[in-house]
C-alpha cells in the first residue's frame, strides 16, 4: 500500500526505468522554476490577480444584467396587472373606432357611448400584449409615466384648437364615420 503510483506502474511492467527517471527530473525543474519551493513567481501572481480581478469584473457585471432584467419583467408584470384591473369591458360593442398605432390604422369595436368618450377624452386607449384595453385617462397617465409606448390614445379635454387657428369656427368632430 505504500508504494507510489510511479513504482506500482514500474512493477507491473507498464513503464521502465527510463520514463520514471525522466518524470522525476521534469518535476524537479519546475519546482525550481517556480522559485525553489514551488511558489509562483511575481509575474504570475500578478497575473492570477489580474485574472481574478476581471472574472470578478464580468461577474458583477452579469449580476448587474440580471438585476435589470428582473427589474424590467417586475414592472411589465405591474403594468399589466395595472391595466386588467382598471380596464373597462367593450361589451358587444359593433361600432369600429379607427386609431393610429406607430404607422398603422388600428381597428377596435366599441359602444357607441365608448366612442364617444374617447373622442371627448373621457377614456384612454391603452396596448396590452396583444390587444388594446379601454381605461380611464388616470389610468392612463399612469401607465404613460411609466411606460408611454404602452398609451397608444389620449385625447385631453380642450384641445380642440388654438388661438391663431384659421378655420377655428368650423370644428370638425372626432367621431365621423367614414
Amino acid at each position: 500500500m505504500g508504494n507510489s503510483l510511479q513504482d506500482q506502474l514500474l512493477k507491473a511492467g507498464l513503464v521502465d526505468k527510463q520514463q520514471v527517471k525522466q518524470v522525476r527530473s521534469s518535476k524537479r525543474k519546475n519546482g525550481k522554476q517556480l522559485g525553489g519551493k514551488g511558489k509562483p513567481d511575481d509575474e504570475g501572481r500578478q497575473r492570477a490577480q489580474k485574472a481574478a480581478a476581471e472574472k470578478a469584473r464580468r461577474d458583477s457585471e452579469l449580476n448587474r444584467q440580471q438585476q435589470e432584467e428582473a427589474r424590467r419583467k417586475a414592472q411589465a408584470n405591474e403594468l399589466r396587472q395595472l391595466i386588467h384591473a382598471n380596464r373597462i369591458p367593450r361589451g358587444e360593442g359593433g361600432i369600429a373606432y379607427s386609431f393610429l398605432d406607430g404607422d398603422s390604422i388600428k381597428r377596435i369595436y366599441v359602444t357607441a357611448d365608448q366612442r364617444n368618450k374617447l373622442a371627448k377624452g373621457n377614456l384612454a386607449l391603452v396596448r396590452q400584449d396583444t390587444g388594446f384595453e379601454l381605461v380611464l385617462p388616470e389610468i392612463a397617465e399612469r401607465i404613460g409615466a411609466r411606460d408611454e409606448r404602452l398609451v397608444v390614445l389620449l385625447n385631453r379635454p380642450g384641445e380642440e384648437g388654438d388661438a391663431d387657428d384659421d378655420y377655428g369656427d368650423f370644428k370638425v368632430p372626432d367621431d365621423l364615420m367614414w
